[in-house]
């Protein structure tokens, strides 16, 4: 038997009959659902109806507001039977089941045909929804085309002063415009994409970023990757997923990209084909664009969360380290000693040291030197320096070294740099040896040892031609403690070490690990097993505390 779907919504009072083809019939907010539906009460992957020897079964995918079968809930990924005359209803939009006359194999299943069970007893547990691919649900590339060029020559953008109007304003009236050109080609519309759906997707494109718009609300989307027009990737908690998006053309990708640069003062061209951003959420933009780029234009966008990370985000729902090593993090920051936090790309350092600069005691004054502002420290009295590219003629760049020997200058309690790249390093150092004790910084390293390898690397490449003793004893007193974080195969995130420098042997930098994480392997998912583990090894440190008279709790250090 088939069946059809008496699509409502109540909130709008409009209906509609949907059939219900195919195995598997999702719903949900994302275009690629059988039923996209908008609201904010549904759920990217909200429910799926499957159809199973003659029945129809409801799975609700783990939604945040909940699917309901004639009033009541439904258990997370249990299956219970829809049939006839039931309402399944999320949000403000309701489903009923009915046969399809049109097409009829088997007799219709009558209500009360079959046991209903309660929502409580499963039917059967639901396929985990990323086992299978969905299916790909594109946009007609030529339909948008012809919408967008139609949408921009009756609002004639090019002779509209934009300034003139907010963005709120801009954004409402090409809306208007948008619909008013839809409803003319919905003749065109494919029947799973809605009039509404294709107007956000065109309006996002005209004035805002596009498809990007969707995924920066994904909460599960950490980071974005356009590799051209018609390839989007998404990393999804530690994985790589090709999405099924797509822009017009290159065209669009690099309008998108000159918009996201344009109000931090920062441009992309042909002569300047490169160029490194953010977003007002502080959220990390990398562009290249041909003819560097040999694929098409390509965007790398690293998320940043609305709600920013806390410990115990990292520790209890991350695990990436445990309470004894947040502790001893908390005594060294509030105790002024230099720590550099050291990792791979996309391992999590910038995330790290937003959480360990919390810890700094409020009433101190930091300044902040990063090139892309990305920092979202949390006390008051914070000074935010970036650095800036050379203009149109190639001058009056100013790089971050400079910014670093000028907030040696503004009287900083702490100094904070978000990234050493290049020969700032030196100066950091320098400051960390001049009272200015308590400063944080990352840089790019698979290992404490690598870690000191890559400074002295750093600080021969500000031009100074120091011999490799004198390097290292600059590094031995500034700093105090690394902080070794990784990304592991399975995509998590793991503080590996917290090694304490603990002077020289000679020429070499000694190091003294005091918290280390011991991988054990893999469990059936393929997710890393393992545990952090105190060494048992007490640092210089905390004895200088301690003959202080500063309380330390002893117990952090032991198994």
């Amino acid at each position: 038997m088939s069946y059809v779907l008496l699509f409502k919504d109540q909130e709008k009072g409009t209906s509609r009959q949907i059939p219900l083809e195919g195995a598997i019939f999702r719903i949900g907010k994302s275009p690629d659902n059988d039923l996209p539906l908008e609201q904010s009460a549904i759920s990217r992957r909200h429910c799926q109806l499957e159809e199973r020897e003659g029945k129809v079964v409801v799975f609700d995918l783990g939604s945040r507001n909940g699917t309901y079968l004639d009033g009541k809930r439904l258990p997370p990924e249990s299956g219970v039977v829809f049939s006839p005359g039931q309402t399944l209803q999320m949000g403000t939009y309701s489903l009923e089941l009915q046969p399809d006359l049109r097409n009829p194999k088997r007799p219709p299943v009558e209500h009360g045909a079959v046991r209903m069970p309660e929502p409580e007893r499963a039917v059967s547990p639901a396929p985990p929804p990323a086992a299978e691919k969905p299916k790909r649900r594109v946009t007609p590339v030529e339909l948008k085309r012809v919408v967008h060029a139609t949408l921009i020559d009756r609002m004639d953008l090019k002779h509209t002063d934009m300034s003139k109007q907010t963005d709120a304003e801009l954004r409402l009236r090409t809306e208007q415009v948008c619909a008013q050109i839809v409803q003319e080609y919905s003749s065109k519309l494919p029947p799973w994409l809605t009039a509404a759906a294709l107007v956000r997707e065109v309006v996002n494109e005209a004035v805002g970023l596009g498809l990007l718009e969707e995924l920066l609300e994904d909460e599960d989307v950490d980071e974005i990757m356009v590799c051209g027009w018609d390839k989007i990737y998404v990393e999804r908690r530690g994985r790589l997923e090709l999405t099924n998006m797509q822009f017009t053309d290159n065209a669009q990708v690099v309008a998108i990209i000159r918009r996201i640069l344009a109000p931090i003062g920062r441009r992309i061209d042909e002569t300047s084909p490169l160029a490194d951003g953010r977003l007002a959420d502080g959220s990390r933009v990398n562009a290249i664009i041909s003819p560097l780029a040999l694929s098409g234009p390509t965007l790398t966008i690293r998320k940043f969360a609305k709600t920013p990370f806390t410990v115990d985000d990292l520790v209890d729902r991350f695990h990436s380290f445990t309470h004894p090593m947040a502790d001893f993090l908390q005594l060294a920051v509030k105790h002024r000693a230099n720590i550099l936090i050291s990792g791979g790309t996309g391992s999590g350092k910038t995330t790290l040291l937003n959480v360990t600069s919390n810890f700094i005691p409020d009433g101190e004054r930091i300044v902040t030197v990063e090139d892309a502002a990305e920092l979202q420290l949390q006390q008051d009295h914070v000074v935010r320096l970036e650095s800036r590219p050379p203009n149109i003629e190639g001058r009056n760049a100013v790089p971050i070294r400079d910014l670093v020997k000028n907030c040696l200058r503004m009287r900083p309690d702490r100094i904070v740099v978000g990234e050493c790249r290049g020969g700032e390093a030196l100066d950091m150092l320098q400051a960390m040896n001049t009272g200015h004790d308590g400063s944080l910084t990352t840089l790019h390293a698979n290992s404490p040892r690598d870690a000191l390898a890559r400074l002295e690397t750093l600080v021969l490449m500000a031009g100074m031609e120091l011999p490799s003793r004198a390097i290292r004893e600059q590094i031995n007193s500034a700093i105090n403690f690394i902080v070794q974080i990784s990304r592991m195969p399975d995509g998590s995130r793991k503080l590996t070490h917290i090694t304490g420098i603990s002077g020289m042997e000679g020429d070499i930098i000694t190091l003294q690990d005091i918290f280390v994480y011991k991988q054990e392997g893999f469990d059936s998912e393929g997710k890393v097993v393992g545990k952090h583990l105190a060494t048992g090894s007490i640092p210089d440190f905390v004895q200088e505390l301690r003959q202080r008279g500063i309380a330390v709790d002893m117990g952090m250090f032991g198994e």
